[in-house]
């Protein structure tokens, strides 16, 4: 009984261990050590080159009619010398008036293929059309600012820069509800990837904006889930680095409401789950040092082993609570205040209210349960590429 007891004593520990890393020790470790390196290490200020290369902006796009008119307008703002710019779309699959509106803009490329097999295997088929040095990627439904492409640019002008992935903004605006924790999240993230990039190279790009050089481009398998997060740290494992531009940003609206953010989730979950197993080779330490270090502290335990720990802690607690000990009894007090709480965000997301300190803890919750979920998806869907598309809030830009 001793024995048993101890044994949870080491696993809540653990667990509780794993959690406060995965969320947040690994941020005020990251923090500290590029405090120690740009003591000893000044980044260079990176300068664009001249003449500014040619650069193909490249819109995967499938049913996007409505928000055609609004892209294009963004295009035409973009900073950048007339005729180094290309746009080309890839309209796999669309049905509905996206090839018909496209028609109306002479300067642009469509690559339309009647039969949609997914995101990944338009991008395999589309990249073989794409002769600039440099490609960016980006969705119909984000908006980029004004020098965006002028920023990826100038990270190139690093030669160890393979990829450079943009910053994703969230118009929390148009955010209603729970939903509005997501624009949270992703300030959390552009936190985390920017010091992720000042240490040695960030993990990994947001298909919203990021660039690559297109000698570095890779025929992925067309059931890949996280295209963008597979092809950028295909390139990181080939020796270049990630860089992550700040000054380049694209901005989209929230989700529709929870159902339809759930299901980004758990597509994301199952992305990430998938891409574990394909980088596996990544987790090789001993060959990647500090990418792999990174890697699996920014991406892999937030996909595997953290939520199991998150939600295994509570029963844990309960029986180290029983026990007597009211050290751990008030530590399970804590935990279900804190679960009362997302609860508590959870029903008021129902009911259409708002309130920012109960929607943090339920999205924390609702993303965790998602990665639990995305497994389940991965299973279900193995082999498909095709995935449903969550709906968007209307923009407040």
């Amino acid at each position: 009984m001793e024995q048993m007891h101890t044994l949870f004593i080491i696993l809540f520990w653990l667990g509780l261990a794993v959690v406060f890393y995965t969320y947040i020790g690994y941020g005020i470790l990251l923090y500290l050590l590029v405090r120690i390196k740009e003591l000893f290490k000044k980044r260079e200020a990176l300068h664009l080159p001249e003449p500014l290369p040619e650069v193909t902006l490249f819109i995967a796009a499938y049913n996007e009619e409505d928000i055609i008119a609004t892209k294009m307008e963004n295009c035409r703002n973009l900073s950048y010398p007339d005729g180094k710019l290309r746009i080309v779309w890839v309209t796999d699959g669309s049905n509905d008036h996206t090839n018909e509106r496209l028609a109306a803009y002479e300067d642009v490329t469509v690559l339309f293929n009647p039969e949609r097999k997914g995101k990944t295997a338009a991008l395999n088929r589309g990249m073989q059309y794409i002769s600039t040095p440099y490609v960016v990627f980006t969705d119909a439904n984000t908006m980029l600012n004004t020098d965006a492409i002028k920023e990826i640019v100038r990270c190139f002008s690093d030669p160890k820069v393979g990829c450079v992935a943009g910053e994703k903004r969230v118009d929390t605006q148009s955010a209603r509800g729970a939903t509005a924790g997501e624009g949270i999240y992703w300030k959390y993230e552009s936190a985390l990837k920017n010091l992720d990039d000042r240490l040695y190279s960030a993990v990994g790009a947001a298909g919203e904006l990021f660039a690559i050089q297109t000698r570095l481009f890779e025929q992925m398998p067309s059931d890949t889930l996280l295209d963008d997060f597979i092809l950028s740290l295909r390139i990181a494992a080939k020796g270049y680095k990630i860089a992550y531009c700040k000054e380049a940003y694209a901005t989209e609206t929230a989700s529709l409401n929870m159902k339809e953010e759930e299901k980004r989730k758990i597509r994301i979950a199952a992305g990430g789950l998938q891409s574990v197993w394909r980088l596996k080779g990544l987790l090789n330490i001993f060959r990647y040092g500090t990418l792999s270090f990174q890697y699996v502290s920014h991406r892999v335990l937030r996909w595997t082993l953290t939520p199991l720990m998150l939600f295994l802690l509570l029963p844990v607690n309960a029986v180290l609570a029983i026990s007597g000990n009211p050290f751990y009894a008030g530590l399970l007090f804590l935990q279900l205040l804190f679960y009362i709480a997302a609860y508590a965000g959870y029903r008021m997301e129902q009911r259409n209210l708002r309130n920012k300190l109960l929607f943090v803890p339920y999205y924390f919750v609702f993303m965790n349960i998602n990665v639990i979920r995305g497994f389940f998806y991965l299973i279900r869907n193995k082999g498909n590429g095709v995935w449903s598309k969550a709906k968007r809030s209307p923009s407040s830009l």
